[in-house]
């Protein structure tokens, strides 16, 4: 299966986000790491803000921060929510045409294996992600200065 960019990013704001827990981020500060149009993140994060995984802190001094603990953040629920209206196949979808739908089983075998996808990525949390902070080698790799 493959996520939609939107949801790729989304996981990437909230990594960012868990190796700086004890800080605000700015938009700005995620987007130069991660070589992404801070127009792009602008969506997720007001995605992420709307469904409580950021909080967004609005003015001169303000910033992003996790809503809840890295620990808190369940990977499969997550990318559950912001996939619930991507269609794996025709058939999954409002307009389907695909004539053989009504004897096809293959609606079915597709829809067991996304469930056993989702399944799988519950059992990690955004704290299995990003590893421990201090030795991540995301800290490293993204350029992050920690306070």
């Amino acid at each position: 299966m493959k996520v939609t960019r939107f949801t790729d990013y989304s996981l990437r704001i909230l990594i960012y986000l868990a190796l700086k827990p004890d800080e605000l981020v700015t938009i700005q500060e995620i987007a130069d790491s991660y070589h992404i149009s801070k127009n792009h993140l602008m969506k997720v994060v007001q995605e992420l803000s709307n469904r409580q995984y950021v909080t967004a802190i609005r003015g001169k001094n303000g910033g992003l921060k996790l809503h809840k603990s890295a620990d808190d953040i369940n990977i499969g629920n997550l990318i559950r929510e912001m996939e619930r209206h991507t269609v794996l196949v025709e058939c999954f979808g409002k307009d389907n045409q695909c004539v053989i739908t009504p004897s096809c089983q293959l609606k079915r075998m597709l829809a067991e294996a996304v469930e056993e996808f989702y399944k799988c990525l519950e059992k990690y949390s955004l704290k299995d992600l990003v590893g421990v902070k201090q030795k991540s080698p995301l800290i490293k790799q993204l350029g992050i200065s920690l306070a």
